[in-house]
């Protein structure tokens, strides 16, 4: 199986002149997929440009390896849980196979690619918008079996609206979705949609009870729907027509209060509940209920099954503005980053705190690059073991940011892991802008067991030879770990060497990937 070390070195350099290491294409693929909102700029790449390496990377591995690429897209959006990136690889994987008469793999990849209701639009969006609006049988039937694993009545309810350019009706009309045999209902559930694009005066079908319910409280005269908030059963009713919080905000007519969030929170998922605590703060939502949604952030079941990206529980935190949500998301982010490895011996975390590192990771979010590496350092540095360093049967992390120069920040056992990040990040000025990680680890390699650098690797030369790799002054025999937080081109680690290896994305999968690593196991795919 592929190893991730799998790389040719060459004479390319870094965005900053560095000396850099070429990968081979699966690894640049992962790298590149694992940390790329489709469509966005960074730091050192134009949308335009990045969005182009991904087509190219995805062209050259589909046509080399198609198993490879479908486990790879099923665990790029299940596991790893990047929507846009699983979307664009299934299509570009499926365009580049069929242009040179590939079959086999090619529903599947479409398939594998939709694991929410809402993805067979946002597919055929993108494959028309790119291809054109002839769409080719595989793509057809692979968007078959995910609408009829995935449409639903509440998703129906949720998911389907005249913003989108491709309504449920519109996919169904395309692809003519054969319902499940242990969906008796589907069929009806596939008709109302026709009817509802079409603005056919038809009832909802009996046996579409949610439905039914929702259609029997938008009946309700908009005078008297306040009153369904505070009527005994109301949250159940709610719940039971599938109405989300965007809905019931529609359906009032009215300001959110604190009865209309405390009607709806019950039925609310993770992520709605953590974008959201500050308006539950503003709408003055009682203590009772805050210590409800804060039980759910604290169990690890619902955790995991939301999926969340670790670091949108640092937003969550520096998003509400109350102390009583602080515990809670300090526990739903002890969950989210379970994967972390207490690791024995000492360990060097060198995190980049450079200028590059200060972009956010999309458009839409405040969380920056710099952000992610202080949740990875501090993360590792709070889980590591015992109280002291050098001891056999503990571990000791020494957290390390740089740049221009490099600070020391120590991590006692048991802290507060949000305000760790919070700490480390308002320190990032002191050591300047440059990415200088030859430099920062000449200046505090001492005898480690192992190194992890948190970067986007893309290095300044050495001052003094600009010929060294950033493992330069770390023995050959002691391993080091990039976890790579950007996935451009050229990196500074030369990961064909032994002991060198080099992972990245921003979900909780690169706690297990580095885990699985440091731990000495074989450095196989994730999937």
């Amino acid at each position: 199986m592929a190893k991730f070390n799998k790389a040719q070195s060459s004479s390319i350099k870094t965005f900053e002149g560095g000396k850099a290491f070429a990968r081979d294409a699966k690894s640049d693929l992962f790298l590149l997929a694992v940390t790329n909102m489709v469509g966005e700029d960074t730091f050192y790449e134009s949308a335009d440009d990045r969005d182009q390496r991904f087509r190219d990377l995805i062209h050259t591995v589909a046509l080399q390896d198609a198993e490879w690429m479908l486990r790879f897209v099923t665990w790029l959006r299940s596991e790893a849980n990047m929507r846009s990136a699983s979307v664009v690889a299934a299509c570009e994987a499926v365009w580049a196979r069929l242009q040179v008469g590939l079959s086999g793999q090619n529903r599947q990849l479409i398939a594998a690619a939709c694991q929410r209701a809402d993805e067979p639009g946002e597919l055929l969006a993108y494959w028309t918008g790119r291809h054109g609006r002839a769409v080719p049988k595989p793509v057809k039937r692979g968007l078959s079996d995910a609408v009829a694993r995935l449409y639903s009545e509440y998703s129906l309810a949720k998911y389907d609206s005249d913003a989108k350019s491709f309504r449920f009706a519109d996919v169904i009309d395309l692809v003519h979705p054969v319902a499940a045999a242990d969906k008796p209902w589907q069929g009806e559930l596939f008709r109302h949609a026709l009817d509802r694009r079409h603005k056919r005066d038809n009832p909802v079908p009996a046996a579409l009870g949610m439905l039914t319910r929702r259609a029997e409280l938008l009946a309700l005269p908009v005078a008297g729907r306040r009153d369904v908030l505070l009527a005994d059963g109301g949250t159940e009713r709610l719940a039971a027509a599938g109405m989300t919080w965007e809905a019931l905000a529609g359906w009032l007519q009215g300001p959110m209060d604190a009865a209309a969030w405390e009607a709806v929170i019950p039925s609310m998922g993770l992520m709605a509940l953590a974008r959201n605590l500050r308006n539950f703060d503003e709408a003055g939502v009682s203590d009772e209920v805050a210590s409800r949604v804060c039980a759910r952030f604290r169990d690890a079941e619902q955790v995991a099954r939301s999926r969340m990206l670790p670091y949108r529980w640092l937003s969550a935190y520096r998003a509400a503005p109350s102390l009583r949500w602080g515990h809670a998301l300090e526990g739903a982010l002890g969950h989210a980053t379970a994967g972390v490895p207490s690791l024995p011996g000492r360990t060097l975390v060198l995190v980049d705190t450079s200028g590059s590192m200060t972009m956010p990771v999309s458009a839409r979010s405040q969380i920056r690059h710099l952000d992610i590496g202080a949740l990875i350092g501090a993360a590792l540095a709070a889980r590591a073991q015992g109280s002291g360093a050098g001891s056999a049967s503990s571990g000791w992390v020494d957290l390390v940011g740089f740049a221009d120069g490099v600070f020391q920040h120590p991590v006692r056992k048991g802290v507060s892991v949000l305000r760790e990040i919070e700490a480390f990040t308002q320190r990032s000025g002191e050591v300047g802008y440059g990415t200088r990680i030859v430099e920062a680890v000449k200046a505090t390699y001492s005898g480690h067991d192992r190194v992890v650098i948190v970067s986007d690797m893309q290095t300044f030369p050495y001052y003094y030879k600009d010929t060294l790799g950033a493992d330069a002054f770390i023995p050959d025999s002691v391993p080091v770990f990039g976890i790579n937080t950007a996935g451009y081109a050229p990196s500074a680690l030369p990961t064909r060497k032994p002991n060198r290896f080099e992972v990245g994305g921003f979900s909780d999968k690169v706690f297990t990937m580095f885990g699985l690593l440091a731990t000495g196991q074989d450095a196989v795919w994730p999937f």
